[in-house]
């Protein structure tokens, strides 16, 4: 089989030049192309309203992406909450905990961060901080590793919907033409099928993440590559790996 062309299901890299990408598409004379599958969006303050969820009733909001923080805020402001200082923190990783620079004074709030994984977020709540109400943010799903982890460590914790995946519409692509698809989330396989109901897999697929695997396994699609593991750590390595073995 000679590979071609490939998909990536998000959009493309902001400094394309310095992602390997280009290296990548010269090497095996392959054209990548991006192009997203679904957006997050904030929720609508009366879709947050739903929920019955108050703010001010929690202590500490707990946040996994950049999107959420966006979100929380303009909430905050829609609702005419005002966040107390007193209020605490917890980010999965630096890179979104930094991202709170953009609403708040930093270095005035009582800011954590793990690296990169709910225990880690776990770790760093500990027994200090084991007693607060925690609301942590999530994108409607209420089934995910901070929510186990957090039932796991019996923490009192509110999951709250504050971004919500969109489906884009894709209609447009030619899906037969692309060798290789790299799908990275359970929503990409759930707008694959809105935009094309009646979809019969002829695509080979990378599944990047677990959301990616076990939403593709359920919707009965057969996965030639899944990652990240050691061998294979990022969609680069991925997509070589599956050429080469071609």
């Amino acid at each position: 089989m000679s590979v071609k062309h490939i998909l990536i299901s998000q959009q493309a890299p902001a400094a394309m030049s310095s992602s390997p990408y280009p290296a990548l598409a010269e090497k095996y004379g392959v054209e990548i192309e991006f192009h997203p599958f679904f957006l997050i969006e904030p929720v609508a303050s009366k879709e947050f309203r739903a929920q019955r969820i108050n703010i001010l009733d929690y202590t500490a909001i707990v946040f996994s992406a950049k999107a959420a923080i966006d979100a929380f805020f303009f909430l905050c402001e829609d609702l005419r909450v005002k966040v107390p200082e007193t209020m605490k923190y917890f980010c999965t990783n630096e890179s979104v905990a930094l991202y709170l620079q953009k609403h708040i004074v930093y270095r005035k709030r009582k800011i954590f961060f793990g690296n990169g994984t709910a225990a880690s977020v776990i770790s760093e709540i500990g027994s200090k901080h084991k007693g607060e109400k925690f609301l942590v943010a999530t994108s409607g799903s209420t089934n995910n590793d901070i929510t186990r982890a957090f039932e796991a460590a019996k923490l009192d914790f509110t999951p709250a919907m504050m971004v919500k995946p969109v489906s884009q519409d894709i209609k447009s692509l030619d899906l037969p033409k692309y060798d290789l698809i790299v799908l990275f989330n359970g929503s990409d396989v759930k707008s694959l099928y809105e935009n094309f109901p009646e979809y019969k897999q002829s695509n080979k697929f990378v599944a990047f993440g677990k959301s990616a695997e076990k939403g593709m396994n359920e919707a009965g699609l057969k996965i030639e590559i899944v990652a990240p593991t050691p061998e294979i750590p990022s969609v680069a390595k991925a997509i070589e790996s599956f050429i080469e073995k071609q």
